[in-house]
């Protein structure tokens, strides 16, 4: 049997739209087929701005993309500001106990849950196959098995979208212990609602933090270039891995562990160094804990963001 192909996840997204609304068709076409032939390009719908998100490998990875709408569909498209995917994780156990009540009119909502949520490693989350687990510990019928499903719905709601700043959650275990339910104001809808308040509640507490895609970059110069490049690394807050100089002395080859966040515009800024000479290659390495400040800033906009819609 033919080995499946490794499929890297998306670390950048960019917002786009046709410039003309009467392209739409075209442009829902052209995406279809890109989507087909390129399985790292995704395209998804963020539920609150209502905008399409194209996802992909890096900024050229989606400039083709746009480039080849242009071409060979005619569509000329709009595009946002590129985003990085960022991700939400825990550092500590944390339990919860959360009612939802809900009275209006009629039958309300009702539902309580209890328990814990903890830190994944790295290994288990490769066990369970996805990056967070839910598990149901209730004995009993506190919370009538029925509604179990929902639960864990909720869970998973709580994990698309994390409390910090809205983005997927990775590395937590769920886990229900116990919980309560009303004959009459108990649903499937109260239960979702409550599981997904209860985790996103309990995650600011439970030593929250946010990760940042972290690149690893390989550039190649000749050797003369070498002070400048490097000093454009490390202002990006690159790392560098290493250097090697090949075998006449001409050319050096720099590996260096670098935030996506950083790497924007760096192709012109490289050519511009390197008087056109150098080029470099970039692959996703692993999701690291963002700086406490950028993490501050990032949650801050978050909530200023979520106010304004609430408004």
């Amino acid at each position: 049997a033919m080995s499946s192909m490794f499929v890297p996840e998306p670390v950048m997204s960019l917002a786009v739209k046709p410039k003309q609304t009467t392209q739409q068709v075209q442009f829902g076409k052209a995406l279809n087929k890109f989507t087909k032939e390129d399985p790292t390009l995704r395209v998804k719908v963020d539920a609150e701005t209502k905008e399409t998100i194209l996802s992909g490998m890096g900024e050229l990875h989606l400039e083709v993309y746009v480039e080849r709408m242009n071409r060979e569909y005619d569509v000329e498209v709009v595009t946002g500001q590129p985003n990085v995917t960022y991700k939400e994780t825990i550092g500590k156990k944390e339990t919860f106990d959360w009612i939802h009540k809900k009275q209006t009119g009629g039958a309300g909502q009702y539902a309580r849950v209890m328990g814990y949520i903890e830190p994944m490693s790295e290994s288990e989350q490769k066990e369970e196959g996805k990056p967070y687990a839910f598990l149901n510990k209730c004995v009993g019928t506190n919370i009538p098995p029925e509604f179990y499903s929902s639960c864990e719905k909720g869970s998973e709601d709580a994990m698309a979208e994390g409390a910090l700043v809205g983005c997927e959650v990775e590395g937590v275990r769920v886990v229900l212990q116990d919980g309560a339910s009303h004959a009459v104001d108990s649903s499937d809808m109260a239960f979702r609602t409550c599981m997904a308040a209860a985790v996103r509640d309990t995650m600011k507490r439970a030593n929250p933090s946010v990760m940042e895609p972290v690149m690893r970059v390989e550039v190649e110069i000749p050797s003369e270039f070498q002070g400048g490049v490097v000093a454009a690394l490390n202002r990006r807050m690159g790392m560098i891995q290493s250097s090697d100089v090949n075998d006449d002395g001409s050319g050096i080859k720099i590996v260096s562990e670098v935030p996506l966040a950083n790497m924007f515009g760096y192709s012109t800024e490289l050519r511009s160094q390197t008087q056109g000479k150098g080029e470099f290659t970039m692959e996703y390495e692993r999701h690291t804990q963002v700086a406490r400040n950028t993490q501050e800033e990032l949650m801050k906009k978050y909530q200023e963001e979520n106010a304004n819609e609430a408004a």
